[in-house]
């Protein structure tokens, strides 16, 4: 009997690997097939998640939620008009500029190579940098290229994503009006005793993940842009930017944002980067240590070694969107399954009703 379910065991967890592999696949096969709508779709239902703060807000207000809607959509496209008026010409104006003088930068950092090889021979010291010589030279070419063929599409790239940005807005709007519907819908489908803890576990990681992340990008968009004017960085407001947009992507994306921005500062100049990378590194530590824990607090409860795996399997399905909700939905799946082994012992007491729509 022992030996059977010793068998048993052996050959559920020896089948789970190669079928966890499987839906990978075939999920990255899928997303391949459809990756345009499913990012529009994904993208629209942050949005709605995000906005749905607000429209909670004006419906305590015995104001009606379609009404909500419409004052918060309304507001949303306001704000976003400014900042097209105001801050997207900067940004991709120093973007422009920046691309224009990377092939100079790397140019300048070859001749500094060779002069460092120069003074290492005076020295007799035997140091070859002709490997890296040829890489920066290879560099050159590469970026020299892409500018050359993105310079033809430029049109092209912004009427789409200005076609992509309408289309989020708008699914976005219906989203937030008609979606408890068409999620009551989805939920039904599932057993009776995952819908509770699901429902839960979603709304929790998925709207307060993307809000504490944006906040804390904010935060260092905010508090870098003055610095680094005060350092006179080139390019101050784009990297600034740079660094906050990677503040979204959990666990790597502040090293790979800093770690970016301090390496094309180190083209022009090295004592220069070493100032930004300080600075970048100490607002850092401050938002991780004050600000996110009061933010983000406890609430995905994944051990970081989850949270890297998460996100690699996240990029390897669906690129940088799937490093942006792979650690949400890593902890809607760690959290539905706590809230189902708790509610098993008794623990867990759900405040939540999933009720029923007789239109779906």
């Amino acid at each position: 009997m022992r030996r059977s379910a010793y068998l048993q065991s052996l050959l559920f967890y020896g089948l789970s690997g190669p079928i966890v592999a499987l839906n990978v696949w075939l999920l990255s096969v899928l997303f391949g097939y459809f990756q345009h709508p499913i990012t529009i779709l994904s993208f629209a239902a942050i949005l709605a998640f995000l906005l749905n703060y607000p429209v909670k807000f004006f419906e305590q207000a015995r104001i009606t939620r379609t009404q909500a809607v419409i004052i918060v959509l309304l507001f949303t496209l306001t704000l976003f008009g400014i900042l097209g008026v105001t801050l997207v010409p900067i940004v991709i104006d120093q973007t422009i500029q920046l691309l224009n003088k990377i092939p100079d930068w790397l140019t300048a950092s070859q001749a500094n190579l060779v002069q460092l090889e120069a003074f290492a021979k005076q020295r007799q010291l035997r140091i070859d940098l002709r490997v890296l010589s040829n890489q920066i030279n290879a560099s050159i070419q590469n970026v020299v290229q892409q500018l050359a063929s993105g310079a033809v599409g430029v049109a092209g790239t912004l009427l789409s994503g200005l076609l992509n940005f309408v289309l989020v807005v708008v699914l976005a709007f219906y989203m937030l009006l008609y979606g408890d519907r068409v999620w009551y819908g989805l939920i039904n489908l599932l057993p009776s005793k995952f819908r509770v803890p699901f429902t839960k576990s979603l709304h929790l990681n998925f709207q307060n993940f993307f809000l504490s992340q944006i906040l804390l990008g904010l935060f260092m968009v905010v508090v870098l842009t003055p610095i680094f004017l005060i350092l006179k960085v080139p390019f101050a407001l784009l990297f600034a930017i740079l660094i906050g947009i990677s503040e979204l992507i959990p666990f790597i994306g502040a090293a790979l944002g800093i770690g970016t921005v301090t390496l094309l500062v180190l083209l022009q100049n090295w004592w220069l980067a070493v100032q930004v990378a300080l600075a970048a590194i100490i607002m850092q530590q401050i938002k991780d240590n004050l600000l996110a824990p009061k933010l983000l607090g406890n609430f995905i409860g994944l051990n970081p070694i989850w949270i890297f795996v998460a996100i690699l399997m996240g990029y390897e399905i669906a690129g940088l969107l799937g490093t942006l909700v792979a650690v949400p939905i890593a902890g809607t799946i760690k959290g539905t399954f706590d809230a189902m082994k708790a509610s098993k012992q008794g623990d867990f007491m759900s405040t939540v009703t999933i009720p029923h729509d007789p239109e779906n």
